[in-house]
């Protein structure tokens, strides 16, 4: 009778699945709250690596008089706060932060408004058009800066530039042999319109994608409610993108605050340096032209710090939307 109450031994089959069965549902959720991480961790440590060691090192050399015998092996001297009490006490670096700022607001404003206007437009135009103009907006976009530099130089010339020979045409005489980098006004005009130029199509194509998001039905349900065209574009398309808006503003403002090529080239060209320097072209001339690595680095820790609080009213707005 005991011999009948004794469970037979499972079968072979049977063993295999029970050694195949998954880990335990706890030993699951583990594994799958850890994986996000995991799978994340490669970018964030090539991230700190390449961005990480040279912000940490600019930042020691803030505090530092590195210049041009440091790079010869001799120990740099630590002066703590004397680079940033330079740099706040420094009427010529405030003049440079005042003008990128301003150059900055500006350019970041006509790139955002024309943007716009090419986004909406491409929503109006027929098929074949829009690609046509795609594509042409993705050819600007796509040119190498020194490339599509040599151009603009080359069309604002003073002596064969097409701009002064349309001018002149035009009944303008007073811009016959015309220099439009000699002047800081004309200077930065040139400026601002290369720069939007390139900044223009990222915009559009960022906007326009945007937009094909917006409900056409609300649309309509708005029109048929005798709503107009700026009624719906000011209170259902706009809400509607506005994440968008927030983002490419952020990048915009970033961009434009940073740049150098532009700038850096037309004072080659004949602009003059002390009257067009940008906070990039500046922190440049502090440490390759005179040496003074120092003092660049305090200028950069502080521009950083500056496009850190000029963007962390988009951050904070970008984060309630989400």
């Amino acid at each position: 009778m005991s011999d009948l109450l004794v469970a037979p031994p499972a079968p072979p089959s049977r063993r295999r699945r029970d050694a195949k069965r998954p880990p335990s549902s706890k030993t699951s959720r583990r594994l799958r709250a850890v994986a996000p991480y995991l799978l994340v961790l490669p970018v964030v440590v090539t991230l700190a690596v390449a961005l990480g060691y040279p912000l940490v090192r600019q930042l020691v050399m803030s505090f530092q008089e590195f210049g041009l015998a440091q790079q010869f092996g001799a120990e740099p001297e630590w002066v703590g706060l004397e680079n940033y009490k330079t740099l706040l006490t420094d009427d010529a670096t405030w003049a440079v932060i005042i003008r990128s700022l301003v150059f900055c607001a500006v350019n970041a404003a006509v790139t955002m408004i024309l943007g716009m206007a090419v986004a909406v437009l491409k929503t109006k135009l027929s098929t074949w058009v829009r690609i046509v103009v795609q594509s042409v907006l993705l050819l600007a976009w796509a040119m190498p800066v020194i490339a599509s530099m040599t151009v603009w130089q080359w069309l604002f010339d003073t002596q064969y530039g097409v701009i002064n020979w349309l001018l002149v045409k035009l009944g303008f005489g007073q811009y016959a042999q015309h220099s439009w980098l000699l002047e800081p006004m004309s200077f930065f005009f040139v400026a601002t319109v290369i720069v939007v130029w390139m900044s223009v199509p990222f915009v559009a194509f960022s906007l326009y994608a945007a937009l094909t998001q917006v409900s056409s039905e609300q649309l309509e349900a708005a029109q048929l409610d005798g709503a107009g065209a700026w009624q719906r574009f000011r209170h259902i398309t706009v809400p509607t993108i506005m994440p968008v808006v927030y983002v490419v503003s952020l990048l915009q403002v970033v961009w434009d605050l940073r740049v150098f090529a532009q700038i850096y080239y037309l004072q080659g060209a004949g602009g003059l340096r002390s009257q067009t320097d940008l906070l990039g072209t500046h922190i440049y001339n502090l440490g390759i032209g005179q040496s003074s690595y120092g003092m660049a680095s305090a200028v950069a820790i502080f521009m950083l710090v500056l496009t850190l609080v000029l963007t962390i009213g988009y951050v904070r707005k970008l984060a309630k939307e989400d």
